[in-house]
């Protein structure tokens, strides 16, 4: 049984399909926990649990709870993954350790790369981890690659029990990076992106800022961007936010 006191707020649960990154397509259930511990300046995501808006609920489970919730109202069958986001899902890194390990399907990690405490507690049980890298022209974090170098090392550092655990593929992780720019992107920015996906050998997907529905900055700036990323890097894709364009949640 879940501790009763091991509890986590929840801002909504929902099936849809993942629109950004590697897996873009694919069906998941998408469980998007309060708080985060960045304010970016871009984020939109409507995750705090005290929003002034029409969805200004949020639910809190125990990890138990959670199960019989999602077990109940979802066919866990017809999904690729569960999308553990936010918010920040990391910051319930407590609670996750706790949940995970009951449940049997794949998990879906979206994270802002900038947590490693008790990291290893849950990587064994994580499927897919999609990083942000924050850039400080867009996103107004200042010790972003700090930060994020801090977090890929953690896990490339990490001793994971594949036998044990089954899950988790030991000898090519399943890790990428996405990056979110717009027009004020530098060139140093760019060299300290590419530092960190040779570095870690990490496939980096492009995602030009999006302001409601429409991209933010002209394409020939965009390609421009992704050329002067490729000439350097090739394990790269230009991507946008395609739920954005489907007008989907």
């Amino acid at each position: 049984m879940s501790n009763t006191n091991n509890k986590a707020k929840i801002k909504e649960i929902f099936s849809s399909i993942q629109g950004e990154g590697l897996y873009i397509g694919t069906k998941q259930l998408f469980i998007r926990f309060c708080a985060c511990n960045l304010n970016c300046d871009y984020c939109d995501t409507p995750f705090l649990p005290d929003n002034i808006n029409e969805r200004n609920t949020f639910f809190e489970f125990t990890p138990d709870e959670l199960i019989e919730y999602i077990n109940k109202k979802f066919d866990i069958n017809s999904i690729n993954y569960i999308s553990l986001t936010g918010g920040e899902p990391l910051i319930w890194n407590e609670f996750l350790a706790e949940f995970l390990p009951k449940v049997r399907t794949k998990f879906y990690l979206e994270t802002n790369a900038t947590i490693t405490e008790n990291l290893d507690k849950i990587l064994p049980y994580i499927d897919v981890i999609a990083a942000d890298i924050k850039l400080p022209s867009c996103s107004g974090i200042q010790n972003s690659f700090e930060l994020h170098n801090q977090f890929f090392k953690a896990i490339k550092d990490s001793k994971i029990d594949c036998a044990i655990t089954r899950q988790y593929d030991c000898n090519g992780k399943k890790v990428f990076a996405k990056i979110i720019f717009d027009h004020r992107i530098t060139d140093k920015e760019i060299e300290s992106c590419i530092y960190i996906a040779k570095m870690y050998d990490l496939e980096l997907i492009l995602q030009p800022r999006m302001i409601d529905n429409e991209l933010s900055i002209p394409n020939q700036t965009i390609i421009n961007v992704f050329d002067k990323f490729s000439k350097r890097y090739k394990n790269i894709r230009l991507i946008p936010q395609v739920h954005k364009f489907l007008d989907i949640e």
